[in-house]
């Protein structure tokens, strides 16, 4: 078999999911061919950071010339960044390598940089932008392969906004396409999400009650005429009326407190101890809490009132016939940063604060503090210090996606 041949037998050896069948036909080669299919292949094996250095050697090796095939690299590396939750990794090179692919007619690797980009969109929770890129390409001319990652990626949308019906639609097309695909890790990806679907995604509080929610059932609840405290992205809700209290986190536990209480009263030192934590209220507190809850009261006006009680504080919806708290099926101080680190996949607190929408400061300290509780483990030092957690069995902790952690 000539070097070509080889060349292009490794290259449909992953294209068809077998890494070991390409490193079999290239393993001895260092042009700048090889390498690249090496890079590939060591990342379909998992070992994404030999695979970097493999994939930067080859993309050094083609030079300026082979535009194309550098343009190859760069999108490879960019998997491989996106993989390994290096979201520091810059777009900006993705973009103009997806570009050099069009401009070159190879489309099928345009395509596939183009949804690398919408996933890191949908992961750092940029919605609206990854709905954008994502409408503006068709997947109709494609292979099966990127057929199924187009399918997975609505799905992935659908869920992150709440609507299961186009979400089960798409991952029926994901699976049929990654059956026609025969590609195994493919099925299991697209199993993983439909697994992921049937999961219990929130906890439903009301009247000193709770029961887990699927992800339909939330759907059915934010539709519903009840008066919703989402204590998974901070918001009160009311049908259309939404008021965002993620950046007011005081009111936000007010809001939360009487909710629970509702249709009695908060108690005045309840509130206190939630919003202020402290046992011991005096008469400054007892300010600071009135206070607070004239803010609250003014920003919640066009969906309930809050009055004054003989011991406290009672919230009166205007036109809800309920008033429920939407939580996260597991709830702990640091909630939001396990929901990214239950993917399984090893994170660095920059790449955390990325998709947070919180400060590293901040993001490290809970780091610190789940690591002292054992809740996360750390490997590396430096900018190469990763952070993982074993996923929370049977709980979807990120279809919700937590809202910006308040800083302190």
């Amino acid at each position: 078999m000539s070097m070509d041949s080889l060349i292009t037998a490794a290259a449909r050896a992953l294209a068809a999911g077998d890494p070991l069948g390409a490193l079999n036909r290239v393993a001895l080669r260092d042009d700048a061919p090889a390498l690249a299919l090496r890079g590939i292949a060591m990342a379909q094996l998992g070992d994404l950071a030999r695979a970097k250095v493999l994939l930067r050697s080859a993309a050094r090796a083609f030079g300026a010339r082979e535009a194309v095939a550098r343009a190859r690299c760069i999108v490879a590396e960019a998997e491989i960044a996106l993989a390994s939750r290096d979201l520091g990794w810059p777009p900006l090179a993705l973009a103009a390598a997806r570009q050099t692919l069009e401009t070159h007619g190879d489309r099928l690797n345009a395509a596939h940089a183009r949804y690398l980009e919408i996933r890191r969109l949908l992961l750092i929770g940029r919605l609206d932008e990854a709905a954008r890129m994502l409408a503006e390409a068709d997947p109709a001319p494609l292979p099966p392969s990127l057929r199924a990652a187009h399918e997975l990626i609505a799905a992935g949308i659908a869920m992150r906004r709440i609507q299961t019906q186009p979400a089960r639609r798409a991952l029926a097309e994901a699976g049929r396409a990654a059956r026609e695909a025969g590609i195994a890790a493919l099925s299991a990806e697209v199993e993983s999400a439909e697994t992921l679907l049937r999961a219990p995604a929130a906890r439903l509080v009301a009247q000193g009650e709770a029961r887990v929610l699927l992800l339909e059932e939330v759907e059915a609840l934010l539709a519903s005429p009840a008066l919703v405290v989402d204590a998974c992205r901070y918001v009160v809700r009311e049908r259309a009326a939404l008021i965002e209290l993620a950046r007011r986190p005081v009111l936000f536990v007010l809001a939360r407190a009487l909710a629970e209480a509702w249709p009695a009263d908060a108690p005045r030192d309840a509130l206190i101890a939630r919003a202020f934590r402290t046992k011991h209220a005096d008469e400054t507190h007892r300010a600071r809490l009135r206070v607070e809850i004239g803010r609250l009261r003014t920003l919640l006006r066009e969906v309930a009132e809050i009055g004054a009680t003989q011991h406290g504080f009672a919230l009166a919806p205007r036109h809800a016939r309920e008033v429920v708290v939407l939580a996260r099926p597991v709830e702990e101080k640091h909630a939001a940063v396990l929901a990214f680190l239950a993917d399984g996949e090893s994170w660095s607190s920059s790449a955390l604060a990325l998709a947070l929408g919180a400060s590293q400061r901040t993001v490290q300290r809970a780091l610190d503090s789940l690591a002292g509780a054992q809740k996360v483990q750390s490997f590396g030092y430096g900018r190469a210090r990763r952070w993982t957690t074993p996923p929370v069995p049977g709980f979807a902790t990120t279809l919700l996606l937590p809202a910006p952690l308040p800083g302190d």
